[in-house]
């Protein structure tokens, strides 16, 4: 049992800190919206704090799953952060899908303070948090993550070291990169087959033994198909990371054109009122 704390508990932090307490250790929580943390306390024991700085003094290992940028400064570096009352030689995990830029300066601010900094973006949404079956990719050192990956195995199936600090946030840009050109191939393709009066359910059964299969074409063709998109990941939040691969894009100099694309096709499901909706509601601007 060791002594933990997790800020930010929304549909991905909360089922993360749950297998935590689950796991045997003892849990403080922080939600920048109180109530949601004392709600957790709750159904799963432990204790809430009114700041990052209380939810972190005296913790073996303190783990975060925020926003953005701004809000992942704000519970480490800020004047009640975290890292202000974290001890030499404790841990931080970082779950926000951030920028690398920011990954780097926590771990450079959290060296001189004797910390271990793991960057550690998670993939397979709120299912994979609430089964605990994510897909980690983490940058930091070699000691950091010996530490981190049993607390992380409570809700992981994989944990990836990719490299330094900042490799973990790059990974998850590939990532997404990725995810964004194959809705967009896969939207084209169910809109390509409706018109051709096809039968939907066999063109899949058809296709998704083949080349074409991936886990977007085996999990959401059926729901695209039938014009549900309310489960899973937000275009609102991929939006988000698109941004961020795209900044990153401009300072190594790769050439993300189809990133690009795909990230202003989400704008405009955005403009119809899906910013919330699932990644896969791409398929709504094709009429």
């Amino acid at each position: 049992m060791a002594r933990l704390s997790f800020l930010g508990l929304g549909v991905m932090g909360a089922p993360m800190a749950r297998h935590l307490a689950g796991a045997g250790h003892e849990v403080t929580v922080y939600n920048r919206t109180r109530g949601k943390a004392e709600a957790w306390v709750a159904a799963h024991g432990g204790e809430v704090a009114a700041t990052p700085a209380a939810a972190a003094q005296g913790a073996a290992a303190v783990f975060a799953c925020v926003g953005r940028d701004e809000d992942l400064a704000a519970v480490t570096l800020g004047t009640e952060g975290a890292f202000a009352t974290m001890a030499p030689g404790a841990l931080f995990v970082d779950h926000t899908t951030v920028s690398a830029t920011l990954a780097r300066r926590l771990a450079q601010e959290g060296a001189a303070r004797g910390l271990h900094v793991v960057d550690a973006p998670v993939s397979g949404g709120q299912a994979g948090a609430e089964n605990g079956t994510l897909s980690i990719m983490c940058g930091g050192t070699a000691e950091a993550l010996a530490m981190a990956t049993p607390l992380m195995q409570a809700y992981a199936a994989r944990i990836v070291h990719v490299g330094a600090a900042g490799a973990g946030q790059q990974t998850k840009m590939v990532n997404q990169i990725a995810i964004a050109g194959v809705l967009g191939g896969l939207a084209e393709a169910l809109r390509f087959a409706q018109k051709s009066g096809l039968d939907l359910d066999r063109v899949l059964e058809a296709v998704s033994g083949g080349a074409a299969q991936s886990w977007q074409m085996v999990n959401r063709w059926p729901t695209m198909a039938e014009d549900r998109f309310d489960f899973g990941f937000a275009i609102d939040w991929m939006r988000k990371d698109l941004g961020l691969a795209l900044d990153e894009a401009r300072a190594n100099g790769a050439v993300l054109p189809v990133a690009a694309l795909i990230d202003q096709f989400y704008a405009e499901v955005q403009q119809m009122g899906g910013g919330r909706q699932d990644t896969s509601a791409l398929v709504r601007r094709l009429k």
